[in-house]
């Protein structure tokens, strides 16, 4: 069954009889265009009126003031030159993005200057509905102190408030969401700190569809702060000057406990230095895969043998290397099926000309980063978060990329790309904004719609410096629709879920993710953007439990909830 959690668009008249008489009746969400402005907080803060940009940096006028720390003077390790993320959450249920962003911080013996007289820490930032949100770090005790890379979210107790696990450069972090506002630390209970290994990117999934979220964890590198041989122009030594370390699969026990089941689950991690991790059943045989972007080395595609074990396809399938030959650094993977034949395709960033992967089906991809048009407009920067987004609503998934150098402090445009169908892509940053002429030292971003009016905005981490929040102030001109969905034999959150809209005659197709780009989280909401479509013919789920569900001539411009059947 569906449950309306949004608006619909329509005459003015209609949204003050929304506001006046429904508002107070189910605390829904704020319809006020982005012209003008939202009320005031407790801290005074206001969001800013729109401008004539497509997307509009507001990020410490609306109180997401986060500042990144690599918990040093200078950048002097590798380890430094990792995180961080962030990811848009609704922690306290309330129908509104929240956010929650990771940092580094100062540590004895690794960090090279004395300690500073207030050490950095994670920020947890609430969405006061209005435009503006109020950070709640240390009232939700998840502020740390960890030296922080990366976050990802999922209900892993299925009781209906998403938890949040922290990778770190030391043991890692489980924050149960005690559904008050505040959160537990679970990590010893939960068996999932995973020691003293230094871990980027981690993801939630239901590999089994046992319907609880096991946790696949991407382990770095050994590091060694004394270790200095390295050729002086490159700042510090690199990734191949350290052993890998092996990464981990927990399996969820159901009693607030994790099992290391790695090995038994067939997972042998061979010389992989793993950033970005990232999930999804790239073949829809109902069994979620996943793919780890390693650092400098092959990247791991593990093909999901039914709950059973996993076999890395990554050369096999051609999702390993480069369409070059070459094992890069790849940072991050997103999937989307961007040319509509309802196969997902995935997009790795990495250090120069970036990987577009087409799925052509029986487990095989191809390299189209250059006939695409994405290769040759990425090769001077070094790609870290990346994600497939509809920042238009046109009903194709385009591409945002947060940019920035490897081993300095130094900056790099950020860029957007618009699909523009028949498998081209263009860069369009510079038309979209002031923000993307400017140069920042780009790592994690969240996309997310953190106003409910539709369109997608962008937060985005920078390394040792403020963050950045770009609002879409124009992608709400077309249509578009968001599920909100909740498991009942599936996991709650529904992730692995696979969805197909048809509408205007044609097919979305879509899964629903955990982790998504570098060490981040996207919207919990599944978007479609409609263009012009006012209604959806045929909403199709499939649910990890295997049941089939359709929804038919439902509404657009709505954020919908959408509960499996029983």
């Amino acid at each position: 069954m569906g449950e309306n959690r949004n608006y619909y668009k329509g005459s003015s008249i209609y949204k003050i009889i929304f506001l006046f008489i429904l508002l107070p009746l189910t605390g829904a969400c704020d319809l006020s265009d982005k012209s003008s402005s939202a009320s005031k907080s407790d801290s005074d803060l206001i969001s800013p009126l729109s401008n004539e940009e497509y997307y509009q940096e507001i990020g410490a006028e609306i109180g997401l003031n986060f500042v990144h720390s690599i918990g040093a003077d200078e950048m002097k390790n590798i380890v430094e030159s990792v995180g961080g993320g962030a990811a848009f959450l609704d922690y306290d249920q309330d129908g509104f993005l929240d956010v929650y962003v990771t940092s580094g911080t100062w540590i004895k013996g690794f960090s090279k200057n004395d300690k500073p007289a207030e050490l950095p820490e994670n920020h947890l930032y609430h969405n006061l509905q209005d435009g503006t949100f109020e950070d709640v770090s240390h009232k939700a005790g998840v502020q740390g102190p960890w030296y922080s890379m990366g976050i990802t979210v999922g209900d892993y107790n299925n009781d209906g408030y998403p938890d949040v696990y922290i990778s770190n450069y030391g043991p890692n972090t489980l924050y149960t969401n005690k559904g008050d506002g505040t959160f537990e630390n679970s990590t010893a209970t939960g068996m999932v700190g995973g020691g003293e290994k230094c871990s980027v990117g981690a993801v939630w999934l239901d590999y089994d569809n046992d319907g609880l979220l096991d946790l696949y964890v991407g382990n770095y590198l050994n590091f060694d702060p004394d270790y200095s041989y390295y050729y002086a122009p490159d700042g510090f030594p690199g990734p191949l000057a350290y052993d890998s370390q092996k990464d981990i699969l927990y399996h969820n026990s159901g009693d607030g406990t994790f099992e290391d089941v790695t090995e038994k689950m067939g997972i042998v991690d061979i010389d992989g230095r793993a950033m970005g991790v990232g999930a999804a059943d790239y073949d829809d045989d109902g069994y979620t895969d996943i793919y780890v972007a390693n650092d400098h080395t092959v990247n791991f595609l593990w093909h999901n043998d039914q709950g059973k074990g996993f076999t890395d396809k990554g050369t096999m399938s051609g999702t390993g290397f480069s369409q070059a030959g070459e094992a890069t650094v790849s940072m991050s993977v997103d999937f989307a099926d961007y040319n509509k034949d309802e196969l997902l395709d995935m997009f790795i960033s990495d250090d120069n000309y970036c990987s577009l992967y087409e799925n052509l089906g029986n487990g095989v991809f191809k390299d189209n980063s250059y006939a695409s048009g994405i290769s040759m407009a990425s090769g001077q920067f070094v790609g870290w978060s990346s994600s497939f987004l509809d920042y238009d609503n046109d009903g194709d998934a385009d591409l945002f990329k947060a940019n920035g150098e490897l081993k300095h402090l130094y900056g790099q445009e950020d860029q957007l790309f618009e699909n523009l169908g028949e498998g081209k892509f263009k860069d369009v940053s510079i038309e979209r904004g002031q923000y993307f002429r400017e140069e920042y030292v780009g790592r994690g971003a969240c996309m997310g719609d953190y106003d409910n009016d539709g369109d997608i905005d962008i937060f985005i981490v920078n390394l040792d410096s403020e963050s950045m929040f770009l609002r879409n102030n124009k992608g709400s001109e077309n249509n578009w629709i968001s599920l909100l969905l909740v498991g009942e034999s599936s996991n709650r959150d529904g992730v692995g879920s696979r969805i197909k809209i048809t509408v205007g005659g044609e097919v979305q197709t879509a899964q629903k993710k955990s982790t998504s780009g570098y060490l981040s989280q996207n919207d919990p909401r599944v978007h479609f953007g409609l263009l012009k479509n006012e209604l959806i013919e045929k909403i199709e789920i499939k649910w990890p439990s295997g049941k089939y569900q359709v929804l038919e001539q439902v509404k657009a411009n709505q954020i919908l909830t959408v509960t499996e059947p029983k």
